[in-house]
């Protein structure tokens, strides 16, 4: 019997693989927020779609940091899947919203993310925890800057 909610049934191989991938801005630059965050949204699943993954689940922290939650066959390292989620995105981002040349001024050899990024495997036990911190990232946040829901 075949589990197609929770396994994907390639031609030579079954697989559920799953990872947590953050990362944030450079300068932790509060940007990600408004049309930036809708743009680069779209452009993260439009990079997903092209290169052959999914990402099930994600959301903005703090307006400075991506979370994902994301779904790759194993032809697919991790690596190549942030350069393309960073590098594609920042490019997009940069060409789509001029209000990023307040907090990137540079013209040539800007960078909108910081290097680095986390990244975590995900089990089956452990990916419903996953799913369910990174869809309250924005309640979260929201929840600790009012002084009310204290």
């Amino acid at each position: 019997m075949k589990d197609t909610n929770r396994l994907t049934y390639g031609r030579t191989s079954v697989y559920n693989l799953n990872y947590h991938i953050i990362w944030g801005t450079k300068y932790r630059n509060q940007v990600l927020k408004g049309n930036v965050e809708r743009e680069l949204k779209q452009s993260l699943e439009k990079i997903a779609l092209k290169y052959g993954f999914s990402i099930p689940h994600m959301e903005i922290g703090k307006d400075d940091h991506v979370h994902l939650l994301v779904s790759a066959p194993p032809k697919l390292s991790v690596t190549n899947i942030v350069r393309w989620l960073k590098g594609i995105s920042a490019k997009e981002l940069f060409e789509k919203c001029p209000e990023l040349q307040q907090s990137y001024w540079k013209k040539q050899k800007r960078h909108l993310w910081s290097p680095s990024y986390y990244v975590e495997s995900i089990g089956a036990t452990n990916e419903q925890a996953v799913k369910k911190y990174i869809d309250e990232q924005r309640t979260k946040e929201v929840n600790l800057d009012d002084p009310q829901s204290s």
